[in-house]
């Protein structure tokens, strides 16, 4: 692999890609880049008045996008049974750290939560970055689960579980629905029985509900989403000002850097609340092409999906396009009140270098399940029964 195949811009052997390979790394190309443009305009004012400089948060954007870009092309370049292969490792490696945030003092805190782990300069946050990983593995398990036997599926359920209960125990109750929800549909769409996705689902929403109860911001947050007006100044105070964001930009917007709602009284716009920014600058035309993008992400994977002769690229794809497009639409909810407030970034929007590696690697395993569509090769589990062959073409 050499330079210029790790920067996408300037691969050549892209023209010999699959069309929905091609398709879909334009797609991720433009959604890229309308929210590096979309972050210029939220972060500038808070970025001037935090750090001196309207331009700091957005350069260090760019640093991480083309860090992830880089990433980007290998994943999209590198055989699936590779990745697939190291796959559990990296999922446990992110699990360790998940519960490495929990530890006081090492831990980081924002907004009374232990997410982040500090690597010198550079902050992680390790329930973003496990996220392609929680794909990956969920669709090795799920897409080879009759041919395993029930010591290896109850070690990785197990292992599933622990990645839920570290994520909730930050507390991270929206990550940590995301995540469950992805593995519930990864399962649901290699088969699994229903009376094992009933009682899972079942768990799923009391762990949710018990959460909410112990925890009382949790619980706030739920009663300001209902009628966030009641206490405006108060606990229902980020969703009035991502309403009076949204409502201001009309049909057609109010114009590009022309937000005011950016100017001090919508809390985090340039993460949590970007889609009210974006809204309020470019009206409801806008934000019905944002979600024309989304939908036409959707459909190209899960046409890879569906062309998919192997069942775990097909679980890979569906799951890749069910935390791309699925968090995008929580974010989305949460900004216009049609969900409760969570601290879900906006993918490939929201600042932040830990979302853009994940949003990125999960779009290069998506367009690389495309690029192997008619490849059937799964990678045993190392720990299970199975032996190195080749499936049979589905």
């Amino acid at each position: 692999m050499n330079i210029r195949q790790l920067i996408p811009i300037f691969d050549n052997s892209v023209s010999t890609w699959a069309l929905e390979a091609r398709l879909l790394r334009w797609l991720t190309l433009i959604w890229l880049f309308v929210g590096l443009i979309m972050l210029f305009s939220a972060s500038y004012p808070v970025a001037d008045e935090r750090q001196g400089d309207g331009l700091y948060y957005f350069k260090r954007q760019v640093l991480w996008v083309l860090a992830s870009l880089i990433i980007f092309n290998i994943i999209a370049n590198l055989p699936l049974r590779k990745i697939l292969g190291l796959s559990h490792w990296f999922l446990l490696l992110f699990l360790l750290l998940i519960f490495v945030t929990l530890i006081p003092g090492l831990g980081k805190k924002a907004f009374d939560a232990a997410r982040w782990i500090a690597l010198g300069p550079i902050p992680i946050q390790p329930s973003e970055l496990i996220k392609p990983f929680l794909v990956l593995q969920s669709a090795r398990i799920f897409g080879q689960w009759e041919r395993l036997s029930w010591g290896v599926r109850l070690s990785w359920l197990g292992v599933f579980c622990l990645v839920l209960l570290g994520i909730l125990a930050q507390p991270n109750l929206s990550t940590t629905a995301l995540c469950g929800m992805t593995i519930w549909l990864i399962a649901l769409a290699a088969g699994i029985p229903y009376k094992y996705l009933g009682g899972t689902a079942i768990g799923g929403v009391l762990l949710a509900i018990l959460s909410i109860s112990i925890k009382e911001y949790q619980r706030k947050r739920v009663m300001s989403f209902l009628n966030p007006w009641a206490d405006a100044t108060g606990d229902g105070y980020q969703l009035v000002q991502s309403l009076l964001a949204v409502g201001s930009g009309n049909t057609w917007g109010a114009g590009f850097g022309l937000s005011q709602q950016k100017l001090f009284y919508l809390p985090i716009q340039d993460t949590d609340f970007i889609f009210a920014v974006f809204a309020e600058e470019f009206g409801f035309v806008g934000s019905i092409l944002l979600l024309a993008l989304l939908a036409v992400f959707a459909t190209l994977g899960l046409i890879v999906a569906l062309k998919a002769k192997n069942s775990v690229h097909r679980l890979v794809a569906m799951g890749v396009t069910v935390v791309m497009v699925g968090q995008s639409l929580l974010h989305i909810g949460v900004a216009t009140g049609s969900l409760p407030t969570t601290g879900l970034p906006l993918p490939m929007f929201s600042y932040g270098g830990n979302s853009m590696i994940a949003s990125l690697v999960s779009a290069g395993l998506l367009i690389r399940v495309a690029r192997e569509s008619s490849e059937a090769e799964i990678v045993p589990l190392r720990h299970g029964k199975l032996e190195n062959r080749r499936t049979r073409r589905m």
